[in-house]
């Protein structure tokens, strides 16, 4: 069987990814719609597939003791789906439970991840990875949540910085709680 791999973004309207502002976490515009629509999204069986620099970011909360009905329940499920992180820098053992650590080309990592995996794979954030997967070919869907805000002079991280041209297909576009917008498009190498 062949798992299908999905770039999961959150973007702000000006396509940033990530702030270097007092915004709040989902540039505090999350609602109950969208909250639920996440936890369905990480309900059944998955595989994460994460760069260092995200899967390191997330470590902290994966410490003993830390309180996770801080979570959201969509990262509850995050939390505990098996991992897997590409890295020629990290080593094993890693705190996040059920976790591997990939080291190599990424593109070759992943062409047999999908090739061996029987379940999707999911990615979300780890941008400089999945630009370079996008590149390659090997990112059946791109997923981006777009938050209603510009953020000009606090946005860090441009989403798709260093991507090739590709064409989108909408495969599915949804609107939760008013204001947030799910875009899921199926990416072709523009020719």
């Amino acid at each position: 069987m062949t798992g299908t791999y999905t770039f999961d973004i959150f973007s702000t309207l000006d396509g940033f990814a990530n702030h270097s502002g007092d915004w709040g976490g989902y540039w505090d515009k999350q609602g109950p719609e969208f909250l639920a629509h996440r936890a369905a999204a990480y309900r059944d069986p998955l595989r994460m597939v994460l760069g260092a620099t995200t899967y390191t970011s997330n470590a902290p909360f994966l410490t003993p003791g830390f309180d996770r009905g801080l979570f959201d329940e969509w990262i509850t499920r995050m939390f505990d789906s098996p991992v897997t992180v590409l890295s020629n820098r990290l080593t094993e053992p890693l705190p996040w439970p059920d976790t591997t650590i990939e080291a190599g080309d990424p593109v070759e990592v992943v062409t047999r991840l999908k090739a061996e995996s029987d379940v999707p794979l999911r990615s979300h954030g780890s941008l400089t990875l999945n630009r370079t997967l996008l590149n390659a070919g090997l990112i059946d869907a791109i997923e981006v949540t777009v938050f209603p805000v510009i953020s000009g002079t606090t946005g860090v991280d441009r989403v798709f910085d260093g991507a090739d041209d590709f064409d989108l297909e909408l495969l599915d576009a949804r609107t939760f709680d008013g204001h947030t917008q799910v875009l899921t498009y199926r990416p072709t190498r523009h020719r």
